[in-house]
């Protein structure tokens, strides 16, 4: 599976997952089939499948375990379907959610932080808290 706009995140396993910041325009290109968006209220509408995980700007998800079972959702849905994580910016949040499907595809947790930020963004998963929830991920 492969995405045609950037910035999509080549995983180990070969799945293929776009992160993007909801402030910015939808890329150029194919629609996603399925969406992860990571906010503090609900997103606005969109034409394919999503979920929603209640996530302040700069904080953690409000409901760890069903973020989890989001970030794993994404993960499988990823192996045969386009899929998209996003935030407001798409770099705190949306850095931090590929970091734990990083894990997810057999990046350890010690260094899924430094994995995505080369992957994805250099300043993937912006605060110390969000940093701690990606090393004890599981």
């Amino acid at each position: 599976m492969t995405w045609d706009s950037a910035p999509a995140v080549t995983l180990p396993s070969g799945r293929v997952v776009r992160g993007r910041g909801l402030r910015r325009a939808m890329p150029t290109g194919h629609l996603p089939q399925f969406g992860l968006y990571l906010l503090g209220k609900p997103p606005p509408p969109v034409p394919w499948d999503h979920r929603w995980v209640r996530w302040p700007d700069f904080r953690l998800p409000t409901e760890p375990p069903a973020a989890a079972a989001a970030f794993r959702e994404a993960w499988e849905r990823a192996a045969t379907s386009r899929v998209e994580i996003a935030c407001g910016g798409g770099i705190g949040r949306t850095g931090t959610a590929l970091a734990c499907i990083a894990i997810l595809d057999g990046i350890s947790p010690t260094d899924a932080v430094a994995w995505v930020r080369e992957h994805y963004h250099p300043r993937a998963v912006e605060t110390p808290w969000q940093r701690r929830y990606v090393r004890s991920f599981t």
